[in-house]
């Protein structure tokens, strides 16, 4: 086992970005991803466990917390997450803590990759992609420094009632929005977002794409397709689609990275 372990949930790449960076200052370090069941679970024996994963309608993605529940940590491992989102950070730091109590956490942000519910321009402060993404890995190293020398937060991690209901209301709101996926003629069926969805919602049949409706809204189909083939309503044909520059669809599929 590696001396360091990170598990990350990422949609478009934001987050493995940032675990990524987390982890070449750390060196050795396995990054397993959630996407889907974490292909490790029992991280007993690493000296260092993270989590880095995204805010989604105020609190961590659907299946985050459900594949948290299974991991095995030592009661002596240093424990840190990073929640990564466009403005704040939501209840998913709350809840891990709970289920995980934490040493470190930190809420930084990057762009929004919602794109039917903002332009991926929209974070606070607004800035460009280009800038976000020195920003984001500026922060990846400032925070594997405190991760090195085991800085502790003292304070718990925030539970706005505000997000809470939001994050209760949110599988209901994609639910109504996978009801609004469209395929384009630009669709080539080169099968890429069959094999990125988490969920196995995506099929192709005649040369097409087809989606479903069990979808959690990672919406790497869209800001991956390389065809920009794929919509959820008008409003994401007008807006510029974004995925993070560093990470390619290839390894968001991978279930085990190591950093050495």
């Amino acid at each position: 086992m590696s001396e360091n372990i990170i598990f990350c949930w990422s949609g478009t790449g934001n987050c493995l970005d940032m675990a990524k960076n987390i982890a070449r200052e750390l060196g050795d370090t396995d990054i397993v991803m959630m996407r889907t069941a974490p292909e490790i679970t029992d991280a007993r024996g690493a000296k260092r466990v993270g989590f880095v994963f995204p805010c989604h309608g105020g609190g961590a993605p659907v299946d985050f917390l459900k594949y948290a529940e299974d991991i095995r940590v030592d009661a002596m491992a240093y424990k840190f997450a990073v929640s990564q989102s466009a403005s704040y950070a939501g209840t998913g730091l709350y809840e891990l803590n709970q289920r995980i109590p934490l040493d470190y956490w930190k809420s930084v942000h990057h762009q929004c990759t919602c794109i039917w519910l903002f332009p991926h321009q929209v974070m606070v402060p607004p800035m460009p992609a280009k800038l976000a993404q020195r920003l984001a890995e500026k922060q990846a190293k400032a925070i594997a420094a405190d991760v090195r020398k085991g800085a502790r937060t003292q304070k718990r991690p925030p539970r706005n009632p505000v997000n809470v209901a939001e994050n209760k209301a949110w599988p209901m709101l994609v639910k109504k929005h996978a009801e609004r996926f469209a395929v384009s003629d630009a669709c080539i069926g080169c099968g890429q977002c069959a094999k990125l969805c988490p969920r196995g919602n995506i099929r192709i049949e005649h040369g097409r794409a087809v989606i479903g409706t069990d979808c959690i809204q990672c919406l790497g189909c869209l800001q991956y397709c390389p065809q920009g083939a794929i919509s959820v309503g008008s409003v994401t044909d007008k807006r510029e689609h974004y995925h993070n520059p560093n990470i390619t669809a290839a390894e968001l599929m991978e279930k085990v990275i190591h950093i050495g």
